[in-house]
């Protein structure tokens, strides 16, 4: 547990698919200004963590609350209006709109405007747009369509897009997947300084070894739905039940937890 007060607090989590337990008993704290990785192997229950806590999945048991007030079971709208914001494995953007363009629809969603579409959007919320691109370093791209952008600079978009309701919990799920390494230490150092800027809590899902290692606070580490270890990545490294899921090598191996495809 995080020695801060917990601005998320996950208590005795469990979701079954069928006969399977996809997640069982989790509990972890999370605080502001902390970037926390959950790993585990294919099928740990990584993505149905993330799932009860975004509000895309009803846990089967226990308690979800952020600053205090309970989010278990409510609607993925619900939650996002109450602070916390989602990027995903596979990023996606509108291509045939410019990056601020992009940006301006999560602002308008936001500020429950999306209604203004037209035939003003393009006015609406630029400033905010391009200062949101200005933290994530791409404001002399606003005007580019994101059709032309390289993949890690559609990552980073994203990023920006998450931050448009001014996020207190941000959770990541693969953020640096299908990157290349420079690109992915580059994007996870800035959401390292996002986290500390705008002490904001991050909560994110990784395969790439490197990067958790390299930029985490906390570890947890999710093996067939239960949680094994958690603690700095000095700590983690060490334990020896960690070392049996990835075999020491930072790569995953075993079989998936649990049987018959239940969610990661």
């Amino acid at each position: 547990m995080s020695a801060a007060p917990a601005l998320l607090r996950v208590t005795d989590l469990s979701k079954a698919f069928g006969g399977v337990q996809a997640v069982a008993g989790v509990s972890f704290d999370l605080a502001a200004g902390e970037l926390l990785a959950l790993i585990g192997p294919n099928g740990a229950g990584k993505s149905t963590c993330f799932n009860m806590i975004n509000g895309q999945l009803r846990p089967d048991a226990g308690r979800l609350t952020l600053d205090g007030r309970d989010i278990g079971g409510l609607q993925p709208r619900e939650i996002w209006r109450r602070g916390v914001g989602r990027t995903f494995q596979v990023a996606a953007t509108y291509g045939s709109m410019t990056v601020a363009e992009n940006v301006q629809v999560a602002l308008l969603s936001h500020e429950r405007q999306l209604w203004r579409l037209w035939p003003r959007a393009a006015a609406l919320h630029r400033g905010r747009a391009l200062e949101l691109l200005e933290q994530v370093g791409l404001a002399e791209r606003a005007d580019d369509p994101c059709s032309t952008l390289a993949y890690g600079d559609i990552k980073t978009v994203e990023l920006a897009v998450a931050l448009a309701n001014r996020p207190r919990l941000l959770l990541m799920d693969e953020p640096t997947a299908g990157m290349a390494p420079r690109e992915r230490h580059a994007l996870m150092s800035l959401t390292q300084r996002l986290v500390k800027e705008l002490g904001i809590a991050v909560l994110f899902t990784e395969h790439s070894m490197d990067v958790v290692f390299a930029h985490a606070d906390r570890i947890l580490v999710l093996a067939r739905g239960e949680l094994i270890a958690a603690g700095s990545p000095d700590q983690i490294r060490a334990d020896a039940r960690v070392a049996e899921v990835y075999f020491g090598s930072g790569r995953l191996t075993g079989r998936p937890g649990g049987a018959g495809g239940a969610p990661a």
